[in-house]
């Protein structure tokens, strides 16, 4: 499961309450087309949890804006409230920074048909959420192929799948981490390295810390990054003293 991801599931049902902040300098305008009535909030992670910075509800207009306020490029949510019992669904991320952004998706399919204007971080995000959603399709027709080769008794195709599956894995790490290094200069690389590939080979991630900017390693996800691959470092190397001793 992805880091950001299980950080996310274990702080949201601890979301903070209390009352969301109406000045900033982020402004979301959006639009949720096809939305008569609901709730929608803006969130963000504030020491492990995620908290609610701002909210609207929505009686017929479907438009909205909402703000926050940040000191660096950083991760929020939009979270659509249709009292619908579920609390994991209809919550869509993106990169906010000082200025304005601009959100337009519809009620049927919130979280794929969206549409954000914002920062470079954002553009960036956006791109490497498009590459990252072929890499998942294609691993979603794996699964399928297995599955039919599972109830055929198929092994050469299971082998095969087997392979597929492997390669397609080495080649969205790798392209994850090259996407990285080439935006090292923004706070997007160190976030997906964490998000998408916090278990690939640690030189994979060193790579990638070192090459960030100055102010890159200053900011929020570049200190998270070099803080969790300090920690396996000392994890890996007690590990290996442990066995050593073992044997």
């Amino acid at each position: 499961m992805k880091y950001f991801s299980i950080l996310l599931f274990l702080t949201v049902l601890l979301t903070n309450c209390s009352s969301p902040t109406k000045k900033g300098n982020v402004t979301v305008i959006g639009n949720i087309k096809g939305l008569k009535k609901g709730k929608v909030y803006l969130q963000r992670i504030q020491d492990t949890l995620l908290v609610n910075v701002d909210s609207v509800s929505i009686d017929g207009n479907s438009e909205f804006v909402l703000t926050s306020e940040v000191k660096e490029p950083e991760i929020h949510y939009l979270y659509l409230d249709k009292n619908d019992g579920k609390q994991y669904n209809d919550r869509i991320d993106f990169f906010v920074e000082p200025g304005e952004i601009t959100i337009t998706t519809n009620l049927l399919d919130f979280e794929n048909d969206v549409k954000i204007k914002g920062g470079k971080n954002q553009e960036k995000y956006t791109e490497y959420k498009k590459m990252l959603k072929r890499f998942n399709e294609r691993n979603l027709r794996i699964i399928k192929e297995d599955f039919e080769a599972s109830k055929q008794k198929d092994d050469e195709k299971l082998i095969e799948n087997d392979k597929a599956y492997k390669n397609l894995m080495r080649q969205k790490y790798l392209y994850t981490i090259n996407f990285a290094v080439t935006n090292r200069k923004l706070e997007v690389a160190p976030y997906i390295t964490l998000n998408e590939v916090f278990d690939a080979n640690i030189k994979f991630l060193d790579t990638v810390a070192r090459s960030l900017s100055p102010k890159v390693k200053k900011s929020l996800y570049g200190k998270q990054l070099i803080k969790y691959i300090d920690d396996r470092k000392a994890k890996e190397a007690e590990a290996k003293a442990n066995a050593n001793i073992e044997e």
